[in-house]
């Protein structure tokens, strides 16, 4: 199975999410597009203990911290989702996307038709800031008119009980985990939060 961490926005919490997720399912874990350093394959195979996980080579690794489709730009390049292509793996594969839902990685796709294959549940990640319900569930609709399969939510920071209320009611959306803001973040912080993840994962 493979499963896409996507998010409301930037530095929402992806790649601890994705961290995480990984370190549950002992699964493998590919950034298919990283803009920026250092990157984030880099800091989930710090954060990463268990010892079944592969790290994929990133499809494109671009030095501008921007949007896939300008920092490509930048060094003459061109993506596309046919040229990000998919990794092949017997196990099941986390894949982070980069940004929100919709990052451009040309002028027109998104990061988010990544994840439009048959087998690929999505994860969205909403992190709790003034106005974060208007920009989760506009992500929500989208996801929803375009046909994706979501997994789960994940909230991320201080609990605001009025906030989640309203998204989980009208996102219809399991929440698969809630994570405080964390003033340390190591592997032993993430085998923790893996194990709350896995009692939500099946219910």
């Amino acid at each position: 199975m493979q499963y896409f961490v996507t998010a409301i926005g930037t530095d929402s919490g992806k790649t601890l999410v994705s961290a995480i997720l990984t370190e549950a399912l002992s699964a493998d874990y590919w950034k298919p597009v990283q803009a920026g350093e250092p990157t984030d394959t880099e800091r989930v195979k710090e954060l990463v203990s268990n010892s079944y996980t592969t790290f994929h080579k990133e499809a494109f690794k671009l030095k501008m911290p921007a949007s896939p489709h300008a920092a490509a730009k930048a060094e003459g390049l061109s993506l596309s989702v046919e040229e990000i292509g998919l990794v092949q793996t017997e196990n099941d594969l986390v894949i982070e996307g980069a940004g929100g839902v919709m990052v451009p990685i040309n002028d027109l796709e998104f990061v988010i038709d990544i994840a439009r294959q048959p087998d690929t549940e999505l994860i969205l990640v909403a992190d709790l800031y003034l106005g974060s319900i208007n920009h989760t569930l506009l992500t929500v609709d989208y996801l929803k008119r375009n046909d994706f399969k979501v997994k789960g939510i994940v909230f991320n920071g201080d609990v605001n009980e009025e906030s989640e209320r309203i998204i989980e009611m009208h996102s219809g959306y399991k929440v698969l985990l809630h994570l405080p803001k964390l003033g340390m973040i190591n592997p032993e912080i993430v085998r923790y939060w893996a194990d709350e993840l896995m009692l939500n994962w099946y219910e």
